[in-house]
């Protein structure tokens, strides 16, 4: 380990011109003038692993963007297989004029890099191919086998992902899987995160009348269809932020005690610093860490109906449109919740209006892993070694449907073995990702990898 340590020492510099290479590339896969520079960073990481000192490289044609396959298998059959997931796909860098510097040029800055894809997910996709090939190069080999799967499809709902490693599970089969795609509660606070929420949705639209009427000569003959999505809104979740559809809660997997216990250690936000609210407001009987990391929700997302322009404009609109969207907790069935969903807006919809529903197509389980699982524990050791500070536990609100997807197809366990930072700004202008993190993520990672060696024996 003292060799590979060295090394990352030494290559300091290069592998930081290697990221801003890696950053450069504008890979954003929704846009389709985009699709050649997509194919590029695709082409960078196989040629980085081929460089590295992997044997089997592959860059993998699918229906959309490339998937990048590897493997190196020399590690034995007593030593553990990992299958590490990352993209090297990015958003969107809009609106450009609140970027500081160009989004696709990384500028280092007071001890961040800023690009688009700076943390999500090149950032901490790099440091993974840096340590494999720090090993690779310092010792000639690595402490267990490794497959690498880097898609270029995460962005926009990873479209091919699932089918692919249905249809390869062979080739994809690992004895656990890394993902580096998301991050610590604070800057320099070692974080295990050990469950993501799952994610379902839907649109609905009430109509009344053919179109925009006269309010003065048809209000109180004409259901107004946006009081009627107010109305119809107002019976789903109560004041006390308790979902109001029948059996919404029935196979909740409750909260235990020592869970309760790891939520409250981990740190507090302050949200009206972070968010600009003044109060908070949570599920009764829960607080707010608890809610957002460990219970299920029911959130409006958008609203749209009638008039928008300056002024008034005295009109009953013909209708009135909401999207929702649901965070799942384990137990909860995307399919399941979502008929719920359809079952109580069709009971409930009020008199007057006609009801159009439009399913959300992606989403996902909700996934947890023990947290005293050895796999789970050595990587807060890890984090500790490195980062000097003991890790806190934490679930997460969000969603990564490929951790599901693993968990599913091979039935393994996922380590989220993230550096970003509350700070790093994803998916927004001036993306960035700290320096320190760098180069203390990459020591993590060889902690790890040493460290998990021998779990098969």
């Amino acid at each position: 380990m003292k060799e590979v340590i060295e090394y990352l020492e030494k290559y300091k510099d290069q592998h930081m011109e290697d990221l801003k290479s890696f950053l450069h590339i504008p890979s954003v896969s929704t846009d389709s003038n985009h699709k050649e520079d997509v194919k590029k960073a695709a082409e960078f990481v196989g040629d980085y692993l081929t460089n590295a000192g992997f044997e089997t490289v592959e860059v993998q044609e699918t229906k959309g963007h490339p998937l990048v396959y590897a493997e190196w298998m020399n590690a034995g059959e007593d030593a553990p297989t990992v299958l590490f997931y990352g993209h090297y796909d990015v958003q969107p860098p809009d609106p450009l004029d609140q970027w500081k510097s160009d989004p696709f040029q990384a500028e280092v800055r007071d001890g961040r890099i800023y690009a688009r894809g700076a943390s999500d997910d090149k950032g901490q996709v790099f440091m993974h191919l840096v340590v494999l090939k720090a090993f690779l190069q310092s010792t000639g080999s690595l402490p267990i086998n490794v497959k690498v799967c880097v898609e270029g499809e995460e962005e926009i709902g990873s479209a091919n992902l699932y089918d692919i490693l249905h249809e390869q599970k062979e080739k994809f089969q690992a004895d656990f899987a890394v993902i580096s795609d998301s991050g610590m509660v604070a800057k320099d606070q070692p974080t295990i995160l050990y469950g993501l929420k799952g994610f379902t949705g839907l649109e609905f639209t009430l109509k009344g009348p053919d179109n925009d009427l006269h309010s003065g000569l048809y209000g109180g003959a004409v259901k107004n269809p946006a009081m009627a999505m107010a109305q119809l809104l107002a019976t789903m979740k109560n004041e006390e932020e308790v979902v109001q559809v029948a059996h919404f809660y029935d196979n909740v997997e409750p909260l235990s005690t020592e869970e309760r216990a790891l939520i409250k250690d981990a740190p507090s936000e302050d949200y009206q610093e972070t968010t600009g609210v003044k109060e908070t407001v949570s599920e009764k009987g829960y607080t707010a860490k608890e809610h957002t990391m460990a219970r299920p929700t029911l959130e409006v997302n958008g609203l749209f109906s009638g008039y928008q322009g300056e002024g008034t404009k005295t009109i009953i609109p013909s209708t009135a449109t909401a999207k929702l969207t649901c965070r799942l907790v384990p137990g909860q069935d995307p399919q399941e919740i979502q008929d719920l969903l359809v079952k109580h807006l069709e009971q409930h919809v009020p008199k007057g209006v006609e009801l159009t529903i439009k399913r959300e197509p992606l989403s996902a389980k909700a996934y947890k892993v023990d947290p005293d699982h050895p796999l789970i524990t050595k990587a807060a050791e890890s984090l500790t070694d490195t980062f000097e500070k003991e890790a806190v536990y934490v679930r997460m609100g969000g969603s990564i449907p490929v951790v599901e997807w693993i968990d599913s197809i091979y039935q393994i366990p996922v380590v989220l073995l993230g550096f970003g930072t509350p700070d790093d700004r994803l998916h927004s202008p001036n993306e960035s990702f700290p320096i320190a993190h760098f180069d203390k993520g990459m020591k993590t990672i060889v902690h790890y990898w040493e460290k998990v060696k021998n779990l098969k024996q």
